[in-house]
């Protein structure tokens, strides 16, 4: 029984919480690949690493109780974790995903799984109608981002889960933008999460990781077995890592969001501003739904320049923020999702959903406000032709 009621505490407190035998607070890093067993047959429940670590399971209960599920793994990378999760269907199966997805995402289904049989289609999942539209018989799971990757849009978790369960198809959630402490999609009909760990739940920019959480038994031993078979796993020092920075994510992503709130005030009043996309803003797409699934907007801005300034040139005059791939740090950075982090998907498709060449991705570090203001002040004013 915890002695905690809220979430603020279970991010301290929950899973495997440090080391009975000593004392620890901290789980310890099991750096070991093997287990001495005391007979045939006899272990004391660890046999090899890829198969279950310690420390990697102290990680997978605290995530799994984050995020209200009964099951957690913890994966090499955000991708390596939507890997396995993939490889639930076979040859014939079909995947909806929203028309708006990290461009990673899009690559595994379209380069990578396709040529095995796994067909994929791209939907607007904020589009009820299409959506509903889309979930033919072959359609055998839906993966959705939301807030979506690049464009914030908001997809209504709910109101998918009721479409989804009613055709028997598994509703799969990346959560990596909001993280638990912002948005538990599983209370809200989700089959599974997914988080590229790497991101708010890292928060450092320093370890690579992916999560998965569900509920359902069922599906928990497959992909379990899938985990352990593929091997993907994650390594106990990354999982060590992972619980330390877990412990923060609340005050950090406080932080995060009242600088985000701030800037995408201001960015969506300047005269050097065509379009800004942030969930939190009240004229934003998906707004009232994001109120009632998540607790905010979340520390992720997309936005483009007015006619008459070059993003080429908002990239060379940003001093403090970073030009970088990634997101969710301490640090504040931006990127050009055309060239980036969605360069994988043909130019056709990226205009035609939104993402366009101009586009400019935020990740709201913990910077002071101010300093943040002037370097983005800067940065928009010395784009101008």
């Amino acid at each position: 029984m915890s002695n905690y009621k809220h979430l603020e505490s279970a991010l301290i407190h929950g899973g495997i919480y440090g080391d009975v035998q000593t004392g620890a607070v901290n789980t310890p890093i099991y750096q070991t690949s093997t287990y001495e067993q005391d007979a045939l047959g006899k272990d004391r429940g660890w046999e090899y690493s890829r198969s279950g670590n310690p420390t990697r399971a102290a990680l997978e209960a605290l995530i799994a109780e984050l995020e209200v599920g009964a099951h957690g793994f913890a994966f090499a990378s955000g991708m390596a974790a939507i890997t396995a999760v993939l490889h639930l269907f076979q040859s014939g199966d079909k995947i909806a995903i929203s028309s708006n997805v990290y461009g990673g995402t899009f690559r595994l289904l379209d380069s990578v799984l396709k040529p095995f049989g796994l067909s994929v289609t791209s939907v607007d999942t904020t589009d009820l109608d299409a959506f509903a539209a889309a979930l033919t018989d072959d359609v055998k799971a839906v993966l959705i981002e939301t807030p979506a990757n690049p464009l914030l849009t908001i997809t209504d978790i709910r109101a998918a889960a009721r479409l989804t369960k009613e055709k028997g198809i598994l509703l799969i959630v990346d959560n990596t933008f909001l993280t638990p402490y912002l948005q538990q999609p599983l209370p809200l009909g989700a089959d599974i999460v997914i988080h590229s760990a790497t991101k708010y739940l890292g928060g450092h920019s320093d370890l690579i990781a992916g999560l998965v959480v569900v509920s359902d038994s069922q599906l928990a031993e497959r992909i379990g077995f899938l985990q352990n078979a593929t091997g993907g796993i994650l390594q106990p020092f990354d999982s060590f890592l992972l619980i330390r920075s877990i412990k923060t994510l609340g005050v950090r992503m406080d932080a995060h969001v009242r600088n985000a709130e701030q800037l995408a005030i201001l960015l969506d009043g300047h005269e050097g501003v065509s379009k800004v996309y942030y969930p939190g803003l009240k004229n934003a797409q998906g707004y009232d739904i994001n109120r009632a699934q998540a607790k905010n907007g979340g520390a992720m801005i997309s936005f483009e320049l007015a006619e008459g300034y070059d993003y080429r040139k908002f990239f060379t005059n940003i001093k403090l923020i970073a030009l970088a791939e990634s997101l969710g740090g301490i640090e504040s950075l931006v990127c050009h999702p055309a060239s980036m982090t969605h360069a994988s998907i043909p130019k056709e498709i990226r205009e035609q959903v939104g993402i366009t060449d101009g586009l400019i991705r935020f990740s709201v570090g913990l910077e002071h406000i101010d300093d943040l203001t002037a370097d983005l002040t800067a940065a928009i004013e010395g784009a101008k032709f």
